[in-house]
């Protein structure tokens, strides 16, 4: 391509990223460029970054007994609930509740009061069971409602619970792993999973982390196509080191891990399922813009349009705002909402 030709493409720098520009043609010449005409138009412009995640589950969780014989296991896959059976040890099922406390002592009248108290009567509430205060304290009214959950969950009656009777966990586990088998005994570890929301998991480039906040919109493009919109719900704050990295005998890289929650009601998700993830981390709304190759490069880094009215072709000096190359427009000032800018025909 000469030099004489109109409309030289060049590079520039611009929010971030790299953008195709025209340079202001320095004269006519021969065979003219075809070009027509946009108008400028108000419109919402977004900074967005494009990487790669993966789809997996928030959390790690293990679940460990607490003496007996383990009789009974769940499926890998199932998701428990409040109420229903981790697992089985000497026959008795061992009931899921919620909290953030595991259990370290044992339920019964006369303890001392404690927020595992507390704990404990949230769930037996969640669970039907009333009559009670939900308090920190084992009252006589908190042992009759023991003793009709456990009537109700076939456990022995007693009106205590004795430790290893219940596992707290922070909600539902997925169950993606046993540590035991049917016949073990039942204490340490004896199996593990994670909750049951979908996450997606990005190792962004420490280059890029310091642009992505928490709360930032993503949009997230699945295997099959669709699409579910979320927002970043964590950005480490401590970069991390692949120890797979040094295996050819290149330098170690590092990445900052970020969780991505998804909106919406949870579908059937692929574990471990590679996704596209475009995150928005600033957006401009209601403001002028123009196509990216509208613009043409001028000296000292600044940019200009040349606006059409009839036959007449001007010139127009602009200052861009936010690039938006994912759209492919450009926020601009020094132009006015409608007039008609030049762009390369296609």
């Amino acid at each position: 391509m000469g030099a004489s030709l109109a409309g030289v493409a060049v590079l520039a720098l611009a929010g971030g990223g790299w953008a195709l520009l025209r340079a202001e043609p320095p004269a006519p010449a021969a065979g003219p460029v075809t070009t027509g005409t946009v108008p400028v138009t108000l419109g919402d412009v977004a900074d967005r970054l494009q990487v790669n995640g993966t789809l997996t589950y928030d959390g790690a969780y293990r679940v460990n007994g607490a003496g007996g014989v383990v009789t009974r296991l769940p499926k890998i896959g199932t998701t428990i609930t409040r109420g229903h059976a981790l697992y089985e040890a000497d026959g008795r099922k061992v009931p899921l509740m919620y909290g953030s406390r595991p259990a370290w002592r044992a339920f019964a009248l006369g303890m001392t009061p404690g927020p595992d108290v507390e704990q404990l009567e949230r769930n037996l509430r969640a669970l039907g069971y009333t009559g009670f205060t939900v308090d920190r304290s084992y009252s006589l009214s908190t042992y009759y409602a023991v003793r009709r959950w456990q009537h109700d969950a076939r456990l022995p009656v007693t009106g205590a619970v004795p430790l290893g009777q219940v596992v707290f966990l922070p909600r539902p586990l997925r169950v993606t792993g046993h540590d035991a088998s049917a016949g073990d005994p039942a204490s340490g570890r004896v199996l593990h999973g994670t909750s049951a929301v979908p996450v997606v998991s990005v190792e962004l480039d420490p280059s890029m982390a310091p642009s992505i906040r928490k709360g930032d919109k993503v949009m997230v493009t699945l295997p099959d196509g669709r699409t579910r919109k979320g927002k970043v719900a964590t950005v480490s704050t401590v970069a991390v080191t692949a120890a797979s990295g040094q295996q050819d005998g290149g330098p170690p890289q590092s990445s900052v891990p970020i969780t991505i929650t998804l909106s919406g009601k949870p579908g059937r998700t692929l574990d471990q399922a590679l996704v596209q993830v475009e995150i928005t981390s600033e957006q401009h709304k209601n403001v002028l813009t123009v196509p990216i190759l509208a613009l043409l490069a001028r000296p000292g880094g600044t940019f200009a349009v040349v606006t059409v009215a009839g036959n007449r072709h001007t010139t127009v000096p602009v200052e861009t705002g936010l690039f938006d190359e994912s759209a492919g427009t450009v926020e601009v000032t020094g132009v006015p909402e409608g007039a008609q800018v030049e762009v390369p025909d296609e």
